[in-house]
């Protein structure tokens, strides 16, 4: 008996207070055949959790809820709980990198960043 295997777009959520920044993210992941949902903070991004999700993609520097307060938010949904989550921050501290790490970050990219290199990280990421 062949199964027949049913190929899903995968569903990635981009989170950035920067309309241009969301922009570019969006336009490489879709190039790259996902899906994209877009959310300007972590509460927004809340309120917009499609589903199912298979990546989050978020900046760590917003307004409202930042992308720290957003990683404890999704590891404690239901539904979010073992998203991978991918830090895209012009950050590069190593303590801001272990504050995203133990709130339950996956991956992390410093802006500016190119569109090859994120498309390399969520393919990593998703497997």
């Amino acid at each position: 008996m062949v199964e027949k295997v049913i190929s899903m777009k995968r569903t990635i959520l981009t989170v950035d207070d920067s309309a241009t920044v969301r922009q570019m993210v969006a336009y490489a992941l879709k190039s790259a055949g996902y899906d994209v949902v877009e959310a300007k903070n972590g509460e927004d991004a809340l309120g917009r959790l499609p589903s199912p999700l298979s990546l989050v993609i978020t900046d760590l520097n917003m307004p409202v809820m930042n992308g720290i307060g957003l990683i404890k938010a999704l590891r404690a949904h239901p539904d979010a709980r073992y998203v991978p989550i991918v830090v895209l921050t012009t950050e590069s501290e190593a303590a801001k990198k272990q504050e995203a790490r133990a709130a339950g970050a996956t991956a992390w990219i410093v802006k500016p960043f190119r569109p090859e290199q994120l498309t390399a990280v969520v393919q990593k990421v998703l497997g």
